[in-house]
């Protein structure tokens, strides 16, 4: 015994020692990159199990009771041993790549075959899991992300009612804006946009048919990829449209964007779109990254019908275009989307047609839930109007039921009108103005959020390239009066690499990302 306690004695400081250093690293992990974190990990000076474990604190601490976040509905009762099996196969020599062992948030649109349920935070879809992870949740264990849980999200991804507040949902309650009280955190990809950056995960993914990522990534000081669709799968993902759908990265950097772009494309047989993407996805999407990305780059300027609508959001635009020239850019101004605002009719009209075929489809393939139709989930929200609709109605839902098949004239002539001014309005400036891409204000910052009055949206940039179904990316350009703002960069089909390298040379050369400031809730770890 007394030479144990000498051998311990003359550990003890050096135990300590690596103790505080842990405790250090773990302080700064919900701003480290994830090439900081693997760093980290390589070293022996972190795991997966302390990432992980430290993300399901950070849950516990800023995310639950009354003054919570609620971006997160549930967490992953696997999640701990996933980071442990991930952690052994490091120690054996195989590490899969830049996410493993990184905790990864998704929304609850996406399926997961495990224990978490998927139900588009509707209680409509409460009952059993999903019997498989979609294709991108398979992709995303497959580089070794640890699916730490599921977010909260504008319930149906926003397509219930045109007075729904962004963020809510029956399951989950209002998510709030981590830079703001009271502030909302747009939608639908409320709870990752939220989660992400007050670093309750690394990294996220959210889905988006128009603005879904964009929005809710500027107004969390996030970058967030909507790709081209096609890019990535949305088979196992709860649809609204089938023609401008797709899941993307949400992250607190470009690069850690586009090391989770390379987990989420690819080839998926279930999901026809992504037959185009052969040929168009990158080997690795981090390549693009180059920090004198934007010198020599032509770069056009969108105004017209999306800018204007907020003071604060054209000032930080005027900077942003100044210091794009000061990064070597040549911007050209203007260089206006062609045709905005005049498929908007034709955009909803194709949205509810395909809302009522995807999701008829979709529920059919689902075993234990109480709905098998559209009609049937419109039929659960009245039966439960108390929990399901205390705020706002159903009425889009009501309008998609209305609609026919995909076969009738009035479908198939908006979505030809609507694709096609969407790209015209695109590829036009692009190719007469020889641009690489054209940048506008991603949003407005963060409205109040009003369970009366709905969302109080001004202005966005998102709808021609969500139409067009090309790529966006949006970055932070800066604060304003403390709520964070987005730059989007927008291009034509298949090139997220070189918006990409624009955006990440910008992001590098103004380093606009700063994080909120949380309050920790006193509400005990897990639901």
């Amino acid at each position: 015994m007394p030479t144990c306690h000498r051998h311990l004695s003359r550990a003890l400081p050096v135990l300590l020692a690596l103790a505080a250093a842990a405790a250090g690293v773990r302080a700064q992990q919900p701003e480290l990159s994830i090439d900081q974190l693997q760093a980290l990990m390589a070293q022996g000076r972190l795991t997966s199990e302390d990432l992980t474990r430290d993300s399901l604190a950070r849950i516990g601490r800023f995310d639950h009771g009354p003054d919570g976040l609620h971006s997160v509905l549930e967490t992953n009762p696997d999640a701990l041993a996933i980071a442990r099996a991930l952690d052994a196969e490091r120690k054996a020599g195989r590490v899969r790549g830049p996410l493993h062992g990184i905790p990864v948030l998704v929304k609850d649109n996406i399926d997961t075959g495990d224990a978490m349920l998927t139900t588009a935070g509707s209680l409509a879809l409460d009952g059993t899991p999903a019997r498989e992870d979609a294709f991108i949740v398979r992709r995303l264990r497959d580089a070794g992300a640890v699916l730490v849980g599921k977010t909260n999200l504008s319930e149906w991804a926003n397509i219930r009612s045109n007075h729904s507040s962004s963020g809510w949902s029956a399951r989950g309650g209002q998510t709030a804006n981590p830079y703001g009280a009271g502030r909302n955190p747009c939608g639908s990809s409320s709870g990752t946009g939220a989660a992400v950056t007050a670093g309750l995960a690394p990294v996220g993914v959210g889905t988006e048919t128009d603005g879904s990522i964009m929005c809710p990534s500027s107004v969390a000081g996030l970058v967030g990829i909507k790709p081209t669709v096609g890019l990535v799968s949305r088979s196992g993902i709860v649809p609204i449209s089938q023609s401008q759908d797709t899941a993307g990265p949400m992250t607190r950097s470009v690069a850690d964007a586009a090391a989770v772009l390379n987990a989420l494309a690819g080839v998926d047989p279930r999901d026809p779109a992504t037959a185009g993407a052969q040929g168009h996805i990158a080997p690795d999407y981090r390549s693009f990254l180059k920090a004198d990305g934007l010198r020599g780059m032509r770069i056009g300027v969108a105004r017209k019908k999306v800018t204007g609508y907020s003071p604060n959001t054209d000032r930080l635009f005027e900077q942003a275009l100044r210091d794009l020239r000061r990064l070597g850019a040549e911007v050209v101004d203007p260089a206006d989307f062609g045709a905005l605002g005049d498929y908007d009719e034709d955009e909803l009209e194709v949205l509810l047609y395909e809302l009522k075929d995807g999701l008829n489809r979709y529920l059919a393939t689902r075993q234990g839930v109480p709905v098998r139709t559209l009609a049937d989930v419109i039929a659960f929200n009245r039966r439960n109007a108390e929990r399901e609709m205390p705020f706002f109605g159903q009425e889009l839902l009501e309008k998609a039921q209305a609609k026919g098949p995909l076969t009738d004239a009035a479908y198939l002539d908006a979505a030809r009108k609507a694709r096609r001014l969407a790209r015209e309005g695109i590829d036009k400036p692009l190719q007469e103005q020889r641009l690489d891409a054209i940048v506008a204000p991603t949003s407005g910052p963060a409205w109040l959020t009003d369970h009366v009055n709905g969302d109080a949206f001004l202005g966005s940039s998102s709808s021609p390239a969500a139409v067009a179904g090309y790529p966006t990316i949006t970055v932070p350009m800066g604060r304003a009066q403390g709520l964070p703002v987005g730059l989007t960069f927008v291009g034509t089909a298949w090139s997220e690499g070189k918006l990409l390298q624009l955006a990440y040379a910008y992001e590098q050369g103004t380093r606009h990302r700063s994080p909120p400031v949380l309050r920790a809730v006193p509400h005990p770890l897990g639901r």
